[in-house]
């Protein structure tokens, strides 16, 4: 017997030994190099082998968020990466102005998951399924499902790309949990595994909020394209939030990068780089040396003593400000071979042992 032959008959087996509960699902979903993505579509393959009607939504590129109507016997799921140890902030922005029903949901966090000889290591989702919760539940939603997914970590600017063996091992182990939480959900039972790593994300919290109100924005200005770079403009057409614009010919970050990796791991020439060294020095003017000066300068010529709140809103300001101005200046050196150079040989994404992350080919 082939193994269509056996799919088929497991299917039909699923659909009289279980009642489908929902005739349509819609799954809305953010991905940057493609893990959140690629797990949706294996919900929606599912739904669709079974009879379900399947609706995939990219939120980058939807528009009709006001025209949003749910009819009965649907479920609506939510599938976007990890950032930060949060929800990005574009999705939480669209949850904001999702519309208010009493439909059933459920969420899914891809995360950065690895894999140490056979051992699968989990990420961390610190407040990716708590907050956009609690955002759809004081819309009227009601959560039947939530759980994190380990897909391989994709962020470059921190250590090479997985190797290709151990993405697919990883890509195999999710697609096999996918499958039985999508069976599950669409009989109607209700799954909370994101619940189990609740103290744990309590515990990262306080490095939650600290991303969301410094550490995107900083992360934003680490990335420099190298002399490779032909101006092609792929990175600028494709970025999910628009965040990348072309000033003097050249690739600029703004502050609307949610650092998904996405430029840096389909650039064609392996032009996209992360300044490392520049990065280190900046971070530690930014925030240690440049605010520790600010407050001396104001206590000895003001004599004001600063309240801690008040020195921690300081300290977060006087480094962004830096980090924003001294970004302007790399982004002009970099029209100069030299300094270009200097950037591109301090920058470790430059070397061929830090592989960039891409999802093979033909993968399931």
């Amino acid at each position: 017997m082939g193994i269509r032959n056996v799919l088929n008959l497991s299917i039909f087996a699923f659909v009289n030994m279980n009642v489908v509960k929902y005739r349509k699902i819609i799954v809305f979903y953010f991905s940057g190099t493609g893990n959140a993505k690629r797990t949706s579509q294996w919900i929606v393959e599912k739904a669709k082998k079974i009879g379900i009607e399947s609706k995939l939504i990219n939120i980058a590129n939807f528009t009709e968020i006001k025209k949003l109507s749910f009819s009965e016997n649907t479920i609506i799921g939510f599938c976007y990466p990890t950032h930060g140890f949060n929800a990005p902030p574009i999705v939480l922005k669209f949850l904001v102005k999702f519309p208010k029903s009493n439909t059933d949901i459920f969420l899914i966090n891809t995360r950065a998951g690895m894999k140490l000889h056979k051992i699968f290591t989990p990420g961390i989702s610190g407040f990716a399924i708590i907050l956009p919760a609690i955002i759809l539940k004081l819309k009227g939603y009601r959560l039947i499902a939530s759980r994190p997914l380990d897909l391989p970590s994709n962020w470059i600017s921190f250590h090479p790309g997985l190797k290709e063996n151990v993405i697919r091992s990883i890509f195999a182990r999710c697609h096999n949990i996918i499958d039985k939480f999508a069976d599950k959900i669409f009989t109607g039972k209700k799954i909370y595994r994101a619940w189990f790593d609740l103290p744990i994300d309590i515990l990262i919290s306080p490095i939650s909020l600290g991303y969301y109100i410094i550490g995107r924005f900083a992360l934003a200005k680490t990335f420099f394209t190298n002399d490779a770079c032909n101006k092609c403009g792929i990175c600028a057409e494709f970025c999910s939030t628009n965040a990348i614009k072309l000033i003097d010919n050249r690739p600029y970050w703004t502050f609307n990068c949610e650092s998904c990796m996405k430029c840096m791991n389909s650039c064609p020439k392996r032009a996209i780089e992360t300044a490392h060294i520049f990065t280190f020095f900046l971070w530690w003017i930014a925030f240690s040396v440049a605010p520790l000066y600010v407050f001396k300068f104001i206590k000895n010529v003001l004599n004001f003593r600063f309240h801690y709140l008040i020195s921690e809103i300081i300290y977060c300001i006087v480094g962004i400000i830096i980090i924003w101005l001294s970004y302007y200046f790399l982004h002009f050196l970099l029209r100069y071979k030299y300094f270009n150079k200097i950037f591109q040989y301090t920058a470790l994404t430059k070397y061929k042992f830090w592989r960039r992350y891409k999802i093979p080919k033909n993968i399931e």
